[in-house]
C-alpha cells in the first residue's frame, strides 16, 4: 500500500509540474510573439506595484489617520510611472525575496524596491535604466570603533537582508564572514543592537535613515569594492513595452535629477521618527498605533476561525475516507495527508498564492485561509482517525444489531462519542493555528504579524511591537484554551 501512495504522489507531482510548464511555456510564447502588456495595463486601467516598505527612504509605512500609507521616493517614481501610462498606481506590500516571484507569477505587474541588476534577475526578469546610484553602508554600534569598512568584518556576524546586493556584496568580498540572512531590515538592525551580528550592510540612503532614528547605532561607509548600486525597475519578462514606457519617464527624471532632488529630501522629511525625537513615551507611541494592532487582531482571529472551521471539515471526511475499505479513497486520503504532514506551512502558503497563480490569480488572504485549512485538515483528520478508531468495536456490533446503517452508526454512536475524546487535541489544534496563521504575513496578508512589521518600521521601536504581539497571541490562546476547557468539562458531565 505503501508503494502505491508513493506513485500517486509522483503521478500528482510530475501532472502538476507538466502542466504548470505547459502554461507558463505557453505564456511565454505568446509574450514573444506578440508584447501586449502595456495595452493590457492601459485598459485594466491600473498597474500593481511590488515593494518591501521596512527600505526608508525609498519605501516604508507612515501612520496617518489610523491607516498605513506607503511611503518613499520609489513610490513617487511609480507614480509618476503610472501617470504617463495613464493609469492608477496600486501598491501591494510583501517580504523583498517574494518580489521578484510575485512579478513571474502576475501578482503584480512591475517591481520597485531598491532594487539592483544582476545577471541572475536578469534571467528571469526584465529591467529599466538605472533611476538611481546609491552606495552602500554599514550600520554599527555607535560606541564600536574597532569597524572601519568591509575589511573589518572579516571572520565576524554580519546582517544582510536575504535575496539583496548587500548579500551578495558580503559573501564575496568580507573575508569568510558569518552571514546572518533575514527579510526584514528591522529585525536585522534589532540584531545589531542585541550584538547578534557585528554590522549590517544596507545601501548609503537607508543606512541614513535608520542612523538617525535608532539610537545607539550610527552608518559608516562600507567601502566595497564595487560601482554604485544602480537602481533599477522590474518588470516580467518579455514586457518590453512596459519596460521602455517606463524608460521614458526614468529618462526624463534623470534628466532633471528629480529622484536625487526632489523624491529623496521629500521621502526623508516625511519618514516617521523615534519616540525620542517626537518627545513622547514608547508606550504613548504604541498607543497611537493601537489601530493597526486592532487591525492585525481581527485578521488574525479570521484567518484562524475560517480556517478551523473548513480545516475540520476537510479532516472529517480524510478521517473517514482513510478509514473507508474503498482502496481509492483510502489511498487518496493517506497521500494527502503524508504529503501535507511532511511539508512545512510556509512553503504551502507560498505553493497557493505563488504556484497556482500561474493558472488562476487568488487573492492574498484567500491563499493564506486556503493554506492554513489545507494543512489543519490533514492533522485534525488523524486526530478524528486515533478517535473513531478509540471506540470499542462493541459499540458498532451494538448499534448494527438494532438495525442502525452503517452510516447511522457512525454518525449517531461512533462520532459524538469520538469527539468527546478528540476534544483536547482538536482544541490544541485550533489554538496552534492561531500562532502558525501569522506565517501568512509573508504574503502580504495584513495579520498580527504584518502589522507587528508596520509598526516597527515607522516607529524604528524593534522590541516594544514584539511584546504587544506576544501579549495579543497570549491572550487569544489562553482565552480559547479556557474556553474549550469549559465545554470539555461541561461534556463530561453529560
Amino acid at each position: 500500500m505503501k508503494g502505491k501512495v508513493v506513485k500517486l504522489l509522483m503521478v500528482f507531482i510530475m501532472t502538476f509540474s507538466i502542466f504548470t510548464g505547459f502554461m507558463n511555456k505557453n505564456t511565454y510564447t505568446q509574450a514573444n510573439a506578440s508584447d501586449n502588456y502595456l495595452t493590457n495595463i492601459k485598459k485594466k486601467g491600473t498597474i500593481v506595484m511590488g515593494t518591501a516598505p521596512d527600505y526608508p527612504p525609498y519605501e516604508f509605512t507612515k501612520n496617518e489617520g489610523g491607516q498605513a500609507k506607503v511611503m518613499g521616493a520609489d513610490i513617487e517614481l511609480a507614480k509618476q510611472i503610472a501617470k504617463n501610462m495613464g493609469v492608477k498606481l496600486k501598491i501591494k506590500s510583501m517580504s523583498f525575496d517574494s518580489l521578484l516571484v510575485a512579478l513571474q507569477t502576475g501578482k503584480v505587474d512591475m517591481v520597485i524596491a531598491g532594487l539592483t541588476r544582476t545577471p541572475e534577475r536578469a534571467k528571469s526578469v526584465d529591467f529599466t535604466i538605472p533611476y538611481y546610484n546609491g552606495g552602500q553602508s554599514l550600520l554599527i554600534n555607535s560606541n564600536d570603533s574597532s569597524i572601519k569598512s568591509y575589511k573589518d568584518l572579516a571572520n565576524q556576524p554580519v546582517g544582510v537582508q536575504t535575496g539583496s546586493t548587500q548579500y551578495n556584496l558580503v559573501k564575496k568580498q568580507v573575508k569568510n564572514p558569518s552571514i546572518k540572512g533575514m527579510e526584514s531590515v528591522n529585525d536585522l538592525v534589532l540584531a545589531l543592537k542585541t550584538n547578534k551580528v557585528k554590522a549590517v550592510a544596507v545601501e548609503s540612503a537607508t543606512g541614513e535613515a535608520y542612523a538617525a532614528n535608532t539610537q545607539g547605532i550610527k552608518a559608516i561607509d562600507a567601502k566595497f569594492n564595487t560601482a554604485k548600486a544602480q537602481n533599477v525597475v522590474a518588470f516580467h519578462k518579455g514586457a518590453t513595452s512596459l519596460v521602455n514606457a517606463a524608460n521614458k519617464t526614468i529618462k526624463a527624471s534623470n534628466e532633471s535629477h528629480e529622484f536625487v532632488d526632489k523624491f529623496i529630501p521629500t521621502a526623508s522629511k516625511e519618514m516617521g521618527t523615534s519616540a525620542k525625537k517626537q518627545k513622547i513615551s514608547v508606550w504613548q507611541q504604541m498607543y497611537n498605533y493601537k489601530d493597526y494592532f486592532i487591525k492585525g487582531t481581527e485578521y488574525t482571529i479570521l484567518i484562524s476561525i475560517i480556517g478551523t472551521i473548513l480545516g475540520l471539515i476537510v479532516g472529517i471526511l480524510l478521517a473517514l475516507m482513510r478509514l473507508s475499505k474503498n482502496k481509492f479513497f483510502h489511498a487518496i486520503a493517506v497521500a494527502y495527508i503524508e504529503f501535507i504532514r511532511g511539508t512545512p506551512l510556509m512553503v504551502q502558503i507560498m505553493f497557493v498564492y505563488f504556484g497556482l497563480g500561474t493558472i488562476v490569480n487568488v487573492p492574498a488572504l484567500t491563499s493564506g485561509i486556503i493554506a492554513v485549512f489545507i494543512n489543519s485538515g490533514a492533522y485534525v483528520a488523524e486526530i478524528i482517525r486515533s478517535g473513531i478508531e478509540s471506540i470499542d468495536d462493541g459499540q458498532s456490533e451494538a448499534a448494527r444489531s438494532l438495525g442502525f446503517s452503517n452510516h447511522q452508526t457512525m454518525q449517531i454512536v461512533v462520532l459524538p462519542q469520538a469527539i468527546k475524546n478528540i476534544l483536547p487535541a482538536l482544541g490544541n489544534e485550533f489554538v496552534s493555528l492561531i500562532k502558525e496563521s501569522s506565517i501568512v504575513s509573508i504574503i502580504g496578508v495584513t495579520d498580527l504579524i504584518y502589522q507587528l512589521r508596520i509598526v516597527q518600521a515607522d516607529t524604528y521601536q524593534g522590541v516594544v511591537p514584539i511584546f504587544i504581539v506576544m501579549v495579543i497571541y497570549f491572550i487569544l490562546t489562553f482565552g480559547i484554551s479556557r474556553l474549550l476547557g469549559l465545554f470539555e468539562r461541561r461534556l463530561r458531565h453529560e
